[in-house]
């Protein structure tokens, strides 16, 4: 059984690498040069496929199957929406699973769907991705062999991580680099999980830490206020992190309501990023939260326009929370931002609730108002925690999200 499966996946993956290929032949990486736009009818469309897990225990039987099952879930989600872009939120593998020789081939088997239907994709990267055997860089050079891969790296500090980075949409009618966005897509490397290649004196694995970086804080910082100054406006923006921050946290402990903040909340208390950390930076078993996401925290509230925050990490949480408070426990207070998870959508990982993906819908005549709609395709084709981040969120009513 386990020769048969891997053999299917192997024959998809050679397939769908023979293509990419022959289109980097004639196309290289013209689609990717081009701008992201709106539709003419002026609206955008994000799916976020995250926690995927590729790679799990691939020595028997049900891992290359979990592989096959995800697959079938971002088909399955792309029949019924028409996305302008996918992103991918991290943990795309899961790396210790994984050998050095063929740890980023499971790219090719997670863009197989988007590659048939000619989409593009954005990734941020996730603790699983960062292994012995694998990390960051390797698999955006295995990304970067597709055309329609819009993953980047934008900065290049010694500890800044790989998928930092932002994308502009403009309207319809721009057909250069040269407009005014009318909205950002900001991505960031969360890191976590472990060195690259790199063992201590014990021959023991080292651990990286697992929260954005102050050298991509400075950089998002000094980009952002670039953006405004050099078109005049505050332009909307959206972020996409894996691991959440410990607002989430602070969030989820002042109480998520089923009707006003709907969405699956089971993994209490969730994992926040300095997790497992002590406040002088070291990587100790008796430190609860070292406090590392500050900078960052404070950077997301001092920006003006981004409307949302979206993370995965934490495969029992699919809620939207709006921020507009300073919390218990917390010393930067919210300005409004929504910090929202999605949906797990890999069969790997752990966690047993139905796979599906979040999806984001912007209109352009809403962007200015900082509103834009949002909800959960599952697997089974049904729609759950469909709900505007509007300016009334947190105050609204909506339906229960089934815990299926």
């Amino acid at each position: 059984m386990f020769r048969k499966l891997f053999s299917q996946a192997w024959l998809a993956g050679a397939s769908i690498h023979a293509a990419a290929d022959s289109k980097l032949k004639t196309s290289a990486v013209t689609d990717t040069a081009m701008p992201l736009t709106l539709t003419t009818s002026g609206t955008f469309q994000i799916s976020i496929f995250e926690d995927l897990h590729f790679g799990e225990n691939a020595w028997e039987s049900w891992g290359p199957r979990q592989d096959i099952n995800s697959v079938r879930v971002m088909n399955e989600v792309l029949d019924h929406e028409t996305p302008s872009l996918i992103v991918l939120n991290g943990d795309l593998i899961t790396g210790e699973n994984t050998y050095f020789e063929n740890s980023t081939e499971y790219v090719d088997q997670i863009v197989a769907p988007l590659v048939a239907r000619n989409l593009s994709w954005a990734s941020t990267y996730g603790n699983h991705d960062y292994d012995f055997n694998v990390t960051g860089s390797t698999i955006l050079a295995r990304e970067r062999q597709w055309p329609n891969s819009r993953t980047q790296q934008m900065v290049f500090g010694p500890q800044s991580g790989v998928s930092n980075y932002y994308l502009p949409v403009y309207d319809s009618s721009c057909s250069t680099w040269g407009c005014a966005p009318d909205l950002v897509l900001w991505f960031f490397d969360s890191r976590g999980g472990w060195l690259y290649q790199t063992l201590d004196n014990a021959s023991q694995k080292i651990g990286q830490p697992n929260w954005v970086d102050q050298s991509v804080v400075d950089w998002f910082q000094a980009t952002s206020s670039e953006l405004r100054n050099r078109h005049g406006k505050v332009i909307p923006s959206l972020a996409f992190v894996h691991i959440p921050t410990n607002a989430s946290l602070a969030l989820q402990q002042a109480g998520v309501d089923p009707h006003r903040q709907p969405g699956i909340n089971d993994d209490i208390p969730l994992s926040q990023q300095a997790q497992g950390w002590c406040s002088d930076g070291s990587n100790d078993a008796g430190c609860v939260y070292g406090e590392q996401d500050t900078a960052f925290m404070q950077a997301l509230v001092s920006t003006p326009g981004l409307i949302a925050v979206f993370s995965g990490h934490d495969h029992g949480d699919t809620w939207c929370y709006k921020w507009d408070t300073l919390l218990p426990g917390m010393s930067v207070t919210g300005n409004g931002i929504n910090m929202c998870f999605g949906q797990h959508s890999g069969y790997g990982g752990y966690g047993s609730w139905e796979r599906g993906a979040r999806q984001v819908f912007i209109r352009q005549d809403k962007l200015q108002d900082l509103d834009i709609d949002t909800w959960i395709r599952l697997e089974s084709g049904s729609v759950v925690g469909s709900v505007s981040l509007n300016s009334t969120y947190g105050h609204d009513s909506y339906p229960a999200t089934p815990d299926t």
